[in-house]
């Protein structure tokens, strides 16, 4: 870009992020309303829920009408961001109807799903990817038909991981706009300015509700929020980093969101060994375990705040400079291993009589109190 495109994109950019955050902060509260008036309230049932009285749900509503409004303004709408805005009215309007009549796991599976197949047939595929055999004559590997579940699978996953980790007041939220304003920040780096505008509106979505969502929350972001966040990172990041050719394809991504998709992996993990379906609710999640070590609500979040800032620091410069690329790589997978020792080797008090939590899509109550059934 030269100097007067870039000023333009940055302008752009700020311009975007301010909508959205504007848009969702005005929204917030009469979001709020709606949502007592239709019955939407996370109403507490046991020990996992953190919080002692109803509190409103349904709050990503107020999210999308600012990311929505500022993508439409802003954005150029060419044929891959039209499927991911299709996309995103199958995923809110399965997380509204999720919020007030709770779905079947399998329903929200489905409609996730086809959300999913929106984006892909719209373009949004992953199709190249960096060969993981260093020693290989090929540099890259071309997925071919594959990019079509492949892609399915990371766009449901993602979708579902940033949901579970959506457990204490403001970190799904939180979180998410970290995991935008890096893939904002990357887009910038490699001159994709629509990708960047979308990404700041995301953002400024996240910003703008999070006044009334951090501790104490006045409104949980529900699964209209949790699946939203998790959507459009993960159809942003096949837009914007994906179709890199170079080794951030494969690997930024994966930084960008770390946390959510180790806590989800770990989440598959630990019930297999139990002998436990995948989706069966317990309570063993990074926030769960950081209460249980005696940490508050707000300092459980801001430790993962800063977990999730210094994995996006490191894909930033993963992208920027070619030099530290390697150590790079291991020291955020050292410090990955650090923290999964030190969490999961913790004891942890054992769950009241009652606990639970939903999986990824599992329980039917998924997402209903901000994740707080995560």
């Amino acid at each position: 870009m030269n100097e007067t495109i870039g000023i333009n994109t940055l302008v752009n950019v700020l311009v975007s992020l301010v909508a959205a955050l504007v848009m969702s902060f005005a929204a917030t509260p009469v979001v709020k309303i709606f949502a007592q008036k239709v019955g939407a309230m996370d109403v507490p049932r046991d020990g996992r829920r953190m919080h002692d009285h109803p509190i409103p749900r349904l709050g990503g509503l107020a999210m999308f009408m600012g990311f929505i409004l500022s993508t439409l303004l802003f954005a150029k709408i060419d044929t891959q961001v039209r499927g991911l805005l299709l996309g995103c009215i199958v995923i809110v309007t399965t997380g509204v109807i999720d919020d007030i009549v709770p779905l079947k796991w399998w329903i929200k599976l489905l409609l996730q799903t086809a959300a999913a197949l929106i984006a892909v047939f719209h373009g949004i595929r992953i199709e190249v990817l960096t060969n993981p055999v260093l020693f290989s004559e090929n540099n890259w590997l071309t997925l071919g038909m594959l990019s079509v579940p492949i892609t399915v699978i990371w766009i449901v996953g993602v979708t579902n991981s940033v949901n579970l980790i959506d457990g204490l007041d403001g970190l799904a939220v939180g979180v998410s706009a970290i995991g935008s304003a890096t893939m904002l920040v990357i887009a910038l780096l490699v001159s994709e300015a629509n990708v960047a505008i979308i990404l700041a509106a995301l953002a400024g979505a996240c910003v703008g509700f999070m006044p009334f969502n951090i501790n104490p929350a006045k409104i949980f972001a529900g699964d209209t929020g949790a699946l939203l966040l998790g959507y459009v990172l993960a159809t942003m990041s096949v837009i914007g980093m994906f179709k890199v050719y170079a080794i951030i394809s494969f690997i930024v991504p994966f930084l960008v969101l770390a946390l959510p998709l180790f806590d989800t992996g770990f989440a598959i993990i630990r019930r297999l060994l139990r002998g436990q379906s995948p989706m069966h609710p317990d309570r063993g999640h990074v926030h769960h375990r950081l209460i249980d070590m005696g940490f508050s609500q707000k300092q459980a979040v801001a430790i993962l705040y800063c977990v999730s800032a210094v994995f996006g620091l490191a894909a930033v410069v993963l992208a920027s400079s070619g030099e530290m690329k390697a150590l790079l790589l291991v020291l955020a997978f050292a410090a990955a291993g650090v923290l999964a020792g030190f969490v999961f080797k913790t004891g942890h008090r054992a769950p009241k009589t009652g606990d639970g939590e939903n999986a990824a899509v599992g329980a039917p109550d998924s997402g209903k109190d901000d994740g707080r059934s995560s």
